[in-house]
């Protein structure tokens, strides 16, 4: 489906651990884009960290400052923009990602992710007592929501860092140059 971003920003999506802060800082430069992660804007405008949001106020919350601070971006350009995993949950995010630029979907596995995230204290969602279970569940909810929102799938696992980021900004320059927004 042909379409036309409202700005030409690169938008990285996917679950926890796909590699979007990674790669989202390494491509950045490689497009001469600013580089901005929404769960930093979040934590900014809350003043507070992610887990003590969770804490505090519950996931709903978070998901409201989510939301506001994907929503502050839409008059943003020439940005690589990391998201956080849950960000496609909600249908008015889903429609805003589109808005805002090109969408690349970074997949990986759920051993990939497993391996990625399993001791990383600073994930409120696998504060469970079977993290393997929790990872399964939500990319069993949260891959048809990925595939809706972009433009682009990315397969990590059996990439490395630069085949990945050389393969986005081909795509992000190709992208661009189609919708009359060439980038460079």
């Amino acid at each position: 489906m042909k379409r036309e971003p409202t700005n030409h920003n690169v938008i990285l999506i996917g679950f926890m651990g796909s590699g979007k802060t990674t790669l989202g800082q390494e491509l950045a430069p490689r497009l001469d884009f600013a580089f901005i992660d929404t769960d930093n804007l979040v934590v900014s405008q809350a003043g507070k960290p992610i887990p003590k949001i969770f804490a505090d106020h519950g996931e709903e919350h978070f998901r409201d400052l989510e939301s506001r601070a994907l929503s502050s971006l839409i008059q943003e350009s020439s940005k690589v923009i990391a998201t956080g995993g849950g960000i496609v949950l909600r249908p008015e995010n889903r429609a805003l990602l589109r808005k805002i630029g090109f969408t690349v979907w970074l997949d990986a596995s759920e051993d990939t992710i497993f391996d990625r995230v399993s001791r990383n204290t600073e994930r409120p969602l696998l504060h469970t007592d079977n993290q393997r279970e929790t990872i399964a569940r939500l990319l069993t909810q949260r891959r048809p929501l990925y595939q809706e929102s972009a433009d682009l799938m990315v397969p990590t696992n059996d990439l490395d860092l630069g085949e990945i980021i050389h393969g986005i900004a081909d795509s992000a320059r190709v992208f661009f140059s189609q919708s009359g927004n060439a980038a460079t």
